[in-house]
């Protein structure tokens, strides 16, 4: 037994009691046995989170609580599930696919807003909740903070940039419109185009309010761009997405991201012209061009008939202004010139005198020219006379039979010919380089054929010939000097006489 048990007399009817601790704890009981005078019995898990959801559910069957969004996110179901927080305290909410359907913005965290719905409990997890009917942007602050963080995130992705606005067309010839076709804008802009240029307009009706008119108004945009060139719609050239004046929250459709991206993408023109010249939203910056009224957007749109007929007429009387004015100017220029040239028949006048007096002079000098032809005619025929004649014959003749005969003239100088060429007969064989060989010299030339005449340039050869007056010998100058000469009776033979001499030195 423990020593800090300690066994106490028994003060019972029992003999069991006898056998107790004294600290022995009545409720510290092993198994659960009913209690004397309790009449509850004990209740399950569920039984009592049934009780404590129906409690809460009576208790806070509506309520409406203000906090800011967070976790917020969208179940495969459609469900949206989130959480409201302020400073001190969070509670989880739900908002089933219907209620989530009809939200007329996007919930995001961050967004401050009111929540209307009742309080109920989740016993699967020991949880409260809250069921959420129906959701608000809590004021307009939290409302431009919304219109601030999603305007900044569409700026960023370059939605906005000014590079991507187009030019709009001068005259469309189809323009559409996006707006509803019951309210006054449709009839500010159809009448305004009427005034200014009638067009054909295709009116795309949409809901310009409330659930679901974002969507609306994103689908006829695109709606519009998906429509073929040539197609049983005409395709517009401009569209216009418009709407009156409104509120913040009226005006709010055309803040959604929905909208503003299917007015970035369309690939007509587009000019958006939502609310007053005051009221500014997200698809005027993503529209190629912001109107400040719907009617301004139809006077953009299209210019003014009666203005173009009057451009018409002002270029077209500029244009015959551009082709009457030279002529104008070329006939002033005539006429100016005209005047101060002098009188025609004063310039022919002068001439026809002068003509008069230069066929006077020809007269005159052709008759000057004759008479003098005749008196050098006369001048020559009075030489012409036959006993003139007759003596320049006789004179001729008397020279002629001076002149000698042409043939004794002819064998004189052959005569004279054939002495000069018997005397240089007689020279010819003094004068033949090769007559003293048969006297028994020798011609020595280079191997080139040149003749060597000095002991010197013999020397410097390889070889020498010896040209006789019967034949040649081929000789090579010796090493040694040349022997003493020898008397000429004993001169050796050539080398036609002793052909086994062979060539020898020749010195």
């Amino acid at each position: 037994m423990p020593a800090h048990v300690r066994v106490r007399p028994s003060r019972s009817k029992g003999s069991s009691l006898a056998n107790r601790p004294e600290n022995y704890d009545e409720d510290a009981r092993l198994l659960a046995k009913e209690r004397q005078g309790d009449n509850a019995a004990p209740l399950s898990v569920s039984q009592i989170s049934n009780m404590l959801k129906r409690t809460v559910e009576d208790r806070f069957g509506h309520v409406r609580l203000r906090g800011e969004l967070s976790g917020v996110k969208r179940a495969a179901s459609g469900h949206m599930y989130c959480a409201l927080k302020d400073e001190n305290a969070v509670i989880d909410g739900v908002m089933w696919r219907g209620n989530a359907g009809r939200l007329a913005f996007r919930p995001e965290d961050g967004v401050e807003v009111i929540a209307t719905g009742k309080l109920t409990t989740y016993p699967g997890r020991s949880k409260y909740q809250i069921v959420i009917e129906s959701m608000e942007i809590a004021g307009e602050g939290a409302l431009l903070a919304l219109l601030a963080k999603l305007k900044a995130k569409l700026e960023g992705e370059g939605l906005f940039a000014p590079e991507r606005k187009r030019r709009l067309p001068f005259l469309p010839r189809t323009i559409g419109v996006v707006t509803s076709p019951t309210g006054a804008v449709i009839r500010d802009i159809l009448h305004r185009l009427g005034d200014r240029f009638p067009s054909h307009v295709v009116v795309w009706p949409v809901m310009v309010q409330g659930q679901g008119s974002a969507e609306q108004v994103a689908a006829a945009v695109r709606g519009f761009s998906a429509l073929a060139p040539g197609g049983p719609v005409p395709r517009p050239d401009l569209l216009i997405v418009a709407r009156g004046g409104g509120s913040i929250e009226d005006l709010w459709s055309f803040n959604e991201e929905i909208v503003v991206r299917a007015i970035a993408e369309s690939t007509i023109p587009t000019i958006s012209a939502v609310g007053h010249e005051t009221d500014t939203t997200l698809s005027d910056f993503a529209a190629d061009l912001r109107a400040p009224t719907p009617t301004a957007a139809a006077e953009i749109a299209v210019p003014v008939r009666q203005e173009l007929m009057a451009m018409l007429d002002e270029y077209a009387a500029r244009q015959r202004r551009g082709v009457v004015r030279p002529v104008a100017l070329a006939r002033e220029r005539l006429i100016s010139w005209s005047e101060r040239l002098p009188d025609p028949k004063t310039m022919v006048e002068a001439q026809g005198q002068r003509l008069d007096d230069l066929t006077d002079r020809l007269r005159r000098g052709l008759a000057g020219r004759a008479e003098q032809a005749r008196r050098a005619l006369a001048e020559s025929g009075g030489g012409l006379r036959p006993a003139l004649l007759q003596r320049h014959v006789v004179q001729l003749r008397r020279d002629l039979a001076r002149v000698p005969d042409p043939g004794v003239l002819a064998r004189k100088r052959v005569g004279e010919a054939a002495q000069a060429l018997a005397a240089l007969s007689r020279l010819l064989p003094q004068l033949n380089p090769y007559a003293p060989l048969e006297r028994g010299y020798a011609v020595v030339t280079d191997p080139s054929g040149h003749a060597v005449t000095t002991r010197e340039v013999a020397a410097m050869q390889s070889g020498l010939t010896l040209r006789f007056g019967d034949g040649t010998l081929d000789v090579t100058p010796g090493d040694s000097a040349p022997p003493a000469p020898r008397p000429r009776k004993t001169a050796r033979r050539s080398s036609q006489d002793d052909p086994a001499s062979g060539q020898q030195s020749l010195f």
